[in-house]
């Protein structure tokens, strides 16, 4: 560490409010979803601010941007900052965007206090983090990663029927470079914690150690559409009332599974969705998580034991994604942590609740993650917000923890041969 050398608070802000302006909401927020006119003209403006600070800016088949800073000794694998610029349709301003400007800073931070690092420094913009638009999320960093490939991202579609590959080329944004060729030593995220523990805490930093797994399901439930008024009671199969009791046992199995694990039902379609009808059929989702995947399994075995158990329709229950805990690089860890001890930061080491490119891009590439607190744990939301003194803390603890291991060798893996 070099303990006397601090980021320039006011610039990230600066940089924060400019780039917020692109896909700007009348409630204060940003829909700028990705491969957007508004995702081009946010790219276009990162490249140049990235080439004005003395980077190089290429991107992959994907769209991946990478912007160089070069170090002493090109056989070294770059450290690389960042996160991503796309937002939900009614976004916050620094959800994913605080960890791609909080990369760049670090990069103009080490341009005002000339330091040279062993390692070169690079910071990443990661295509279509929020799946917002094209469904699944963290796609791209996912191809990156090797979990999904590339022909699979390409032909994502949109609600309007617009392709990933159409859109990518129409913006301009369509790279050479395969996705996942691109070499990283180490990757770190800095984002907003998107929950409230920070907050209650009075704590500015989470050293974040790895990502909660997930289970995500599509339910459908069977019964029989009939009249409301002339059907009995003792003779229904109302599809609704054993989606009910599944919905009731997603919340039983995620308190049993506590503190860490959570259920949620996020979509529910109710068929055929009149006043006077018996809901013959009802399709909703759940998502468990937890950081245990014996526990994790556990739920899901729960789940399923309320499923056989349904006399009043037919249940079919469908595992459509299993994303394992992931944990952390230790050294990375240790050097977040590290930064944050000696700058004197109130901080804890956590566990990420929600996915990000860094949960992705741990599969492949030694990562870990910096926390900064946000008001009321709010995000995906328009009035999302997080104090600048806060965001410059994460940015301070980012440019040390970047210059500790780009400038140590022994923490640096060389360039395959």
């Amino acid at each position: 560490m070099i303990s006397d050398v601090r980021i320039n608070g006011d610039r990230l802000w600066h940089s924060l409010m400019d780039m917020a302006q692109i896909g700007a909401l009348s409630n204060g927020g940003c829909g700028r979803l990705t491969l957007t006119d508004d995702d081009q003209i946010a790219r276009d403006l990162f490249t140049q601010w990235c080439e004005e600070a003395g980077c190089t800016v290429t991107f992959d088949r994907l769209g991946n941007m990478f912007a160089r800073r070069p170090g002493r000794n090109p056989d070294l694998l770059p450290i690389a900052l960042g996160s991503h610029l796309d937002t939900q349709p009614h976004g916050g301003k620094f959800d994913g965007v605080y960890g791609v400007l909080a990369g760049l800073e670090v990069v103009r931070s080490l341009n005002d206090h000339g330091i040279e690092t062993d390692a070169a420094i690079e910071v990443v913009n990661w295509t279509n983090e929020e799946g917002a638009r094209f469904a699944p999320a963290m796609l791209c960093s996912g191809v990156y990663s090797g979990l999904f490939d590339l022909e699979f991202a390409l032909t994502r579609v949109d609600k309007d029927g617009l392709c990933l590959k159409e859109e990518l080329d129409r913006i301009g944004y369509a790279g050479k470079e395969p996705c996942g060729a691109h070499d990283l030593g180490a990757f770190l995220e800095a984002h907003i914690e998107q929950g409230p523990v920070l907050e209650r805490h009075d704590e500015i930093i989470g050293v974040v150690a790895g990502g909660q797994g997930q289970r995500w399901y599509d339910v459908v439930v069977l019964g029989c559409d009939a009249h409301s008024g002339s059907t009995p009671m003792s003779g229904r199969r109302d599809a609704l009332i054993a989606a009910a009791r599944i919905i009731a046992a997603v919340q039983t199995i995620a308190l049993d599974h506590g503190p860490e694990g959570v259920g949620t039902v996020g979509e529910l379609h109710v068929c055929p969705n009149s006043r006077n009808t018996i809901p013959g059929e009802v399709r909703f989702s759940i998502d468990f998580r937890h950081p245990d995947d014996n526990a994790l399994s556990a739920m899901d075995e729960a789940i399923h034991a309320v499923a056989d158990a349904e006399r009043d329709a037919e249940v079919q229950l469908d595992m459509i994604w299993h994303n394992p805990p992931v944990h952390f690089d230790s050294r990375c860890v240790e050097a977040i942590e590290t930064a944050t001890r000696a700058l004197g930061y109130p901080h804890r080491r956590m566990i990420s609740g929600a996915g990000h490119d860094a949960c992705q891009v741990a599969r492949k590439v030694p990562t870990a993650m910096v926390f900064v607190p946000c008001k009321d744990g709010l995000s995906h939301n328009e009035a999302e917000w997080a104090e600048p003194d806060h965001l410059a803390a994460g940015c301070n603890v980012l440019f040390q923890a970047a210059l500790t291991l780009s400038t140590h060798s022994a923490l640096v893996p060389e360039r395959p041969a």
